[in-house]
């Protein structure tokens, strides 16, 4: 499942984004109005999370930009106003939930979670390609009998590839869609972590592989007879 959070205070930012992440989740992080809507415009999201205070649009100018255009994607409001007519204002003008600040890491999840459940895209939790299953809510890949428990990264990757089957993944794409823009990892992250759920496939004995094309990056294929 992929979030988009835009926040502009920076710690606080980074502090959503290992949260989420910790909870298997892949993020986003954003500090202004307009490169919110700009990677929303770019990258599909299962929910988003939108601090009303930002520069450039305010979250609520980019929620009603959303809504505008039609897209029902679940959408948090964070705020440090907390008067009852912030937050009537934020939920009419199309949030699904409102938070205010400070608060709880655990309340904070659980509202994520039930804004992803809620999302008219949001599909059974187990992904199929060949014979091969993967578990998004174990985190676990399985054939037959056989299971492999993968790490965070790990999952975040071979989900990224589960979905979308047969396409091919950039180094950089990679980088961006599981480590982030503003990540200080060298793209040798990339090259280990793709040699990490190789070995796992090969330990399911799976008929498919994540087959590198060369000059153009990696695809996830079935294996040919």
């Amino acid at each position: 499942m992929r979030i988009l959070v835009a926040e502009d205070e920076v710690e606080l930012a980074r502090g959503l984004k290992f949260l989420l992440e910790k909870h298997k989740f892949s993020v986003d992080i954003v500090h202004n109005g307009e490169d919110a809507l700009d990677y929303f415009h770019t990258t599909e999201y299962d929910t988003v999370v939108l601090d009303i205070m930002m520069p450039r649009l305010n979250g609520l100018e980019v929620l009603r930009s959303i809504r505008g255009e039609g897209s029902g994607v679940p959408v948090m409001m964070l705020t440090a106003k907390a008067e009852i007519e912030d937050r009537v204002e934020g939920l009419e003008a199309g949030a699904d939930d409102y938070l205010p600040k400070p608060f709880s890491t655990r309340e904070f999840i659980a509202r994520v979670r039930a804004l992803v459940r809620r999302n008219e895209n949001y599909v059974n939790p187990v992904l199929s390609f060949g014979n091969v299953r993967l578990d998004c809510s174990r985190y676990e890949l399985s054939r037959d009998t056989v299971s492999v428990r993968l790490n965070n990264k790990e999952y975040q990757l071979m989900e990224l590839f589960f979905r979308h089957p047969h396409l091919v993944f950039s180094t950089e794409r990679i980088m961006d869609r599981i480590w982030g823009q503003d990540s200080e990892t060298g793209v040798d992250a990339v090259w280990t972590y793709i040699g990490f759920l190789r070995r796992k496939l090969k330990q399911l004995g799976g008929n498919i592989e994540i087959r590198t094309v060369r000059g153009a990056g990696y695809s996830l294929e079935e294996q040919k007879c």
